[in-house]
């Protein structure tokens, strides 16, 4: 059975958006067999397993991953549930996991921490995260305007994009992107994404008393 690795605790703010929820997302989509552990989130011990003292990292037997992305495409290669077996759509699938996390959420991180950090007074800085966030932003829009997934059936790809989408949206990004708020409301009904969620919020409960 595999081991998902998460923090034993985390800011009230984060609770629901900690990242290993995208790999509990994926486990559930394609019903695999996982347990949850724990890390101290500080002081950070486990960088002999994430050298980077993150969350979330896997272990399933002798194979031990880091990195969301790395995590999520290992997933797909054990079910065909989260990432298709033809050439064409599976290269279409991992062509937009790369993208949700190195060009979008690379964009739009600058400011999503802009506001978790409550900075004040810096309205020139807002400007510019705001323009670099939404030149993305842009780009998604066209690309999820009449379509219900990123490829022909939901795959990884979804469980990255719409996450990561789903935090701007969180902060009030998406008020001017339907198709992309609709993409993000889409994938949030899964019944899978549904219990993930439920979980890690129940999870932080738990450590938070």
């Amino acid at each position: 059975m595999m081991t998902l690795f998460t923090f034993d605790r985390a800011p009230e703010f984060a609770h629901g958006f900690v990242r290993d929820i995208r790999i509990r997302w994926a486990l559930e989509e394609a019903a695999l067999p996982y347990t949850v552990a724990s890390v101290p989130f500080e002081p950070r011990r486990h960088l002999a397993q994430q050298p980077f003292g993150q969350v979330p990292f896997l272990r399933d037997g002798e194979v031990e991953l880091f990195e969301s992305g790395a995590i999520l495409l290992h997933l797909g290669e054990l079910s065909e549930h989260l990432l298709p077996r033809a050439v064409p759509t599976r290269a279409q699938a991992i062509s937009w996991l790369f993208a949700a996390f190195n060009s979008v959420e690379m964009e739009t991180l600058p400011w999503v921490y802009f506001h978790f950090n409550r900075v004040q007074n810096q309205p020139g800085w807002l400007a510019v995260l705001e323009k670099r966030r939404d030149r993305r932003l842009d780009s998604m829009e066209t690309a999820l305007a009449g379509r219900q997934w990123l490829g022909e059936d939901f795959s990884i790809a979804d469980i990255a994009m719409s996450d990561v989408l789903r935090l701007v949206g969180h902060l009030g990004g998406l008020a001017d992107y339907p198709a992309c708020r609709d993409y993000v409301t889409r994938a949030s009904a899964r019944p899978a994404f549904i219990k993930a969620h439920q979980d890690q919020l129940a999870y932080f409960a738990r450590t938070a008393d």
